[in-house]
């Protein structure tokens, strides 16, 4: 096990390498979490690619540029290949100079990635273009994890829908 401290979250860094290797992804978990309304940490970015050979190849590549190895085997452990990445369902969680980041190729709940990507919103972070999980979605594969972290998300986000269609309807 890795005895190096663990980095703080760069999101822009992570971002930013994803978008220089023409990688499609949707970010999930926490950090979906956030752009939807929920306010709470995270200490790492939870991500699933588009399942196409291409595009494993591309996601290697960003891994190489951040010097990515799994947290469980420590600084000098190779960065995972393009087969790798696609064969493992969950790839186990990586440290980079980005902070940890998690790749998800089957994430219990999800649709079809195609589907998810069509209902997915793009956010601009400092002019790099990241796609986040439409609400419904991370919704549904939160209540399909189930972990009492995944609850609360699922309560304040709902939460803050009900607010903002509340307010739309004061507005007509």
């Amino acid at each position: 096990m890795s005895d190096a401290p663990q980095r703080a979250l760069d999101l822009r860094e992570l971002f930013a390498a994803l978008a220089e290797h023409g990688v499609d992804y949707l970010v999930i978990g926490g950090v979906a979490a956030q752009v939807h309304g929920r306010r709470r940490t995270t200490m790492d970015l939870d991500v699933t690619p588009a399942p196409d050979a291409d595009n494993f190849d591309r996601l290697a590549a960003a891994l190489r540029a951040l010097d990515a190895h799994p947290v469980e085997l420590g600084h000098g452990a190779p960065t995972p290949t393009a087969e790798q990445l696609a064969l493992a369902a969950v790839v186990p969680p990586l440290a980079t100079r980005g902070g940890e980041l998690h790749i998800l190729n089957e994430v219990p709940g999800a649709a079809p990635y195609a589907e998810m990507r069509g209902r997915s919103l793009t956010t601009d972070l400092d002019g790099i273009a990241v796609r986040i999980v439409g609400v419904d979605d991370l919704i549904r594969m939160k209540q399909t994890a189930g972990r009492p972290s995944d609850i609360e998300d699922i309560a304040a986000i709902a939460n803050i829908a009900r607010r903002e269609g509340a307010d739309a309807g004061r507005s007509r």
